[in-house]
């Protein structure tokens, strides 16, 4: 059964992907930035690359890093910080937005609950579970789409979509893997799972993957020509 082998898995990913870079998000809380530095980041990655959202956080960050600062900015200030990150027109209205209910109802602290940053607007599981892991070291498992794909294909699970993921690992995966599950499980799926074509020479978990018993290995089989006997 793979799912025994879930602990030896994990412990084989985080040991390779040690040697690429950090995804964006690791790279913020190793910096000790606030939740609130966390939150506008993680806002501001959706649909975009680590590498232009790394450039948009940095001058956003030098014109405002609290919810103070932010609202006194104008949309068009924020809007040219963070150009050319994903959908940047709809997120500094947002970041705008949140920054003032941050503020009006929150008394200017990020919420440090699951149900609360889910009652602010454009903040899904995915980043409320990213505000606590690593804005305020609580416990979480953030889901992102390589998150979701690897454990499908290693066959630990069989989910639609990443929250129906996110319910099913959390009881299938001990609590001492949830805080690095997100990093390294980006980090591999940036570099080695990838969602097509995966480096599956390179990978050292294999031997416990579905995927590549069911999809490699077929496809490598059928390729070896049949011998005819006289």
């Amino acid at each position: 059964m793979r799912k025994k082998h879930i602990p030896v898995v994990i412990s084989l990913i985080k040991k390779m992907v040690s040697k690429f870079e950090e995804p964006l998000i690791t790279q913020v809380s190793h910096k000790n930035q606030s939740p609130y530095e966390v939150l506008i980041s993680c806002l501001l990655s959706l649909r975009t690359r680590d590498e232009t959202t790394k450039k948009a956080s940095y001058r956003l960050f030098q014109l405002a890093k609290t919810p103070q600062q932010m609202v006194k900015l104008n949309v068009k200030s924020i809007e040219k910080a963070i150009f050319p990150v994903g959908f940047y027109r709809v997120k500094a209205r947002r970041i705008k937005d949140i920054s003032k209910v941050i503020l009006e109802q929150y008394k200017g602290k990020v919420p440090d609950t699951m149900e609360e940053l889910l009652k602010l607007k454009g903040v899904g599981r995915k980043t409320a579970n990213i505000v606590l892991v690593y804005g305020y070291r609580k416990e979480g498992m953030p889901i992102d789409i390589h998150c979701h794909r690897i454990p499908n294909r290693l066959g630990w699970i069989e989910t639609k979509t990443p929250e129906q993921t996110e319910q099913e690992l959390r009881k299938l995966i001990p609590k001492r893997f949830w805080a690095d599950f997100n990093d390294t499980f980006v980090t591999f799926g940036q570099n080695i799972c990838k969602p097509v074509k995966p480096h599956c020479w390179e990978c050292p978990v294999t031997k416990y993957c579905k995927y590549y018993d069911e999809v490699v290995t077929s496809q490598f089989t059928n390729q070896i020509p049949t011998i005819k006997k006289k």
